[in-house]
């Protein structure tokens, strides 16, 4: 009888691996979907067509975009958790919905953690400091000083209460001690037109926005709040050269799968997006976006998960401290 149950056993574990090696040999056999959760257009679906290009290629299957835009990236993120696990949808998520939505919304219905299998980082880029030209000083201590003596006058725009450019620049504030008049947009679009007129003074926002203003002189970049100084913008110091640690944010596009989805297809996910970061045109079209493919440490969805945990505890911090609430 224990050898009976021992056998049983054994062929049913051989069964399993023989079937997930077979699903892993047949995928993908169909169009493959990937939800944008932001209209078309943006840095997010930008990178997800760059990547989607590449995967199409790599994995002989049409690839589609799907923009499901709506309730700052909740919309769509939900409709990939709820999607089946088998690797035809998946989601392209950005840092700022993934890492904020789990403390700025903590009634939605779905957990985005344990509703997503991370699959891998396709690019990054990080947040710069960017002032008028009209703003005293080219260094951030000079600029500091500026705000802070003109703190009554000194108005710093963002996209929007929890956006990523509301919270880098609340990090910011708080490291530089600089208490302006917060001033929200629809969108950085509008908020970077009038720091170029005059009619606000800073923002925070990633190199993939901000880079054509810097470039033509429009405006002028203080600091990138990264590790390391940007590629896009390698005479720019980062917050730390220029003297204050601990102010950075580096926004990832990374790809999710639903909950359950087979590991092996996971594997063969990651290895199409790895494969598609080290094709030159990919690095070109990142490079011209300023946003840079990710280090080979960074590239598994097991250095994915440590990351996302990482920002969602971070800024999570920052949002409870700062007591930053969603506009109804």
């Amino acid at each position: 009888m224990i050898r009976y149950l021992f056998n049983a056993v054994a062929i049913a574990c051989s069964v399993l691996a023989f079937a997930g090696e077979s699903r892993a040999q047949s995928y993908p056999n169909r169009v493959i979907t990937i939800i944008v959760p932001f209209a078309a257009g943006g840095p997010t679906d930008i990178v997800a067509r760059v990547i989607g290009a590449q995967l199409s290629t790599s994995l002989g299957q049409q690839v589609l975009i799907e923009n499901v835009a709506g309730a700052a990236g909740t919309t769509g993120t939900i409709r990939a958790i709820r999607a089946t696990p088998d690797g035809y949808t998946l989601l392209v998520g950005g840092m700022s919905t993934m890492s904020f939505s789990p403390t700025l919304y903590p009634n939605l219905p779905v957990n985005f953690m344990t509703g997503l299998e991370p699959i891998g980082i396709i690019a990054s880029a990080p947040i710069v400091l960017v002032a008028g030209k009209q703003v005293p000083g080219n260094t951030v201590k000079e600029f500091a000083a500026h705000i802070s003596a003109n703190a009554d006058k000194s108005a710093n725009g963002n996209a929007g209460l929890g956006s990523s450019s509301h919270l880098a620049c609340t990090l910011l504030n708080l490291r530089l001690g600089l208490k302006p008049s917060i001033v929200p947009y629809r969108g950085t679009g509008p908020a970077m037109n009038d720091i170029v007129s005059g009619q606000i003074h800073y923002m925070c926002d990633q190199t993939t926005s901000v880079m054509a203003q810097v470039q033509g002189g429009a405006v002028k970049a203080l600091a990138v709040l990264a590790p390391k100084r940007s590629a896009a913008l390698p005479d720019v110091p980062t917050m730390a050269e220029a003297g204050y640690p601990g102010a950075d944010m580096v926004l990832w596009n990374a790809m999710f799968a639903p909950k359950g989805t087979p590991p092996e297809i996971i594997k063969q996910l990651n290895a199409a997006i790895i494969k598609g970061n080290e094709d030159p045109a990919a690095r070109t079209r990142f490079a011209d976006l300023g946003a840079e493919a990710p280090p080979p440490d960074q590239r598994s969805p097991e250095a994915l998960a440590k990351i996302w945990a990482a920002d969602v505890e971070k800024w999570g911090k920052v949002i409870r401290d700062a007591d930053i609430k969603p506009v109804n």
